[in-house]
């Protein structure tokens, strides 16, 4: 600073230049700054080269932890990869056998409509109880939703495995917590020896029950994070103007809402298309294949048949339909950032 404040003084004092063949055509000579000034000015390729330098390290590792897997996976999705090539290490090429095998089994088109319809409740069910409950935060008192944000937190951090083998013994027969409860209340009759994962309806309902009640507490801190953003002036200005709460909730909530909610739908869409360890902890793709994914279909082709190309063809189709699902929310994410 004190450099920048003596040039200045220096150019101030400094004499006109002559007027002739030295002089500067349009106008009176700029002062330069010194030469150690300017070199301490960021140069723009160095701006830009930022961002992607810090980005490196996290780009490496996902690139050797999950770009090497990925890679692996398509290529034995066109090898002839069974038993035998597990021990000798050797498998032919195939080309396209696995894919063919799979679009013409018969089972892809149950399997694939199963999978879509139950990804599209899970996520409304997630969406929609977060919501909720997020709103719910936002009128309790500051004692009362401090209790209830730590019971979401203590959901939501409890393991996968753990909180699927504890919803199964709260639904076995004979000695299960829900059944004794539901015998006693005495509505539905006796209900004690009631198997719950003999049907794909009720199996499917309890295994929807478990993978929200694992999703809600993110969904519902997030847009709870979000909510606290809103500026109250918003909610007196719609009920000056005659709103309503539903117009309120409308026209402000929903709109400030929009870029969250637009980034739990496409999470919630990844997460639950690719649920696996409910599933097949509670039934196994069970009962006659009644409740079996796109997942569950890979592994059991994978390991149960021990034809590993087919299954890695069936996971490669689930990545590439998974990428389509996600890639029109992602671009409205990016819509919506720009907006706001």
């Amino acid at each position: 600073m004190t450099e920048l404040v003596r040039a200045d003084a220096v150019a101030a004092a400094a004499p006109d230049p002559p007027v002739g063949k030295s002089a500067v055509v349009g106008g009176p000579r700029r002062a330069r700054l010194p030469r150690r000034i300017r070199s301490s000015r960021p140069s723009r390729r160095g701006d830009r080269a930022t961002p992607y330098l810090l980005l490196a390290p996290a780009a490496h590792v996902h690139g050797l932890v999950l770009g090497y897997p990925l890679v692996r996976l398509v290529l034995l999705s066109f090898q002839d990869y069974g038993l035998r090539a597990l021990f000798t290490g050797q498998a032919p090429w195939n080309g396209f056998a696995n894919y063919e095998h799979v679009f013409t089994g018969g089972e892809f088109g149950a399997v694939l409509l199963r999978t879509l319809v139950f990804c599209a409740a899970l996520v409304l069910g997630t969406l929609l109880i977060g919501l909720l409950v997020a709103l719910m935060l936002g009128a309790l008192g500051r004692r009362l939703r401090a209790a209830v944000t730590f019971t979401l937190i203590c959901a939501w951090a409890m393991p996968n495995v753990a909180a699927t083998l504890v919803w199964q013994w709260l639904f076995q027969p004979g000695y299960g917590v829900v059944n004794w409860l539901l015998s006693q209340l005495g509505i539905f009759g006796d209900l004690s020896q009631h198997e719950w994962f003999a049907s794909s309806f009720s199996a499917f309902c309890i295994i929807w029950l478990l993978v929200v009640w694992q999703s809600v507490p993110f969904v519902a801190l997030t847009l709870r994070a979000g909510l606290s953003q809103i500026p109250r002036s918003y909610y007196e200005t719609a009920a000056i103007s005659g709103a309503g709460a539903w117009t309120s909730f409308r026209v402000v909530t929903l709109q400030f809402l929009r870029p969250i909610l637009l980034l739990v739908t496409i999470l919630s869409v990844i997460w639950d298309f690719n649920v696996f360890n409910q599933i097949w902890i509670l039934t196994q793709g069970g009962p006659q294949d009644g409740t079996t994914t796109l997942g569950v279909w890979s592994f059991t082709q994978a390991f149960s048949s021990e034809s590993y190309g087919q299954g890695a063809a069936i996971a490669v189709v689930t990545v590439l339909m998974l990428l389509v699902l996600t890639a029109y929310y992602v671009r409205r994410l990016v819509r919506a950032g720009e907006q706001w």
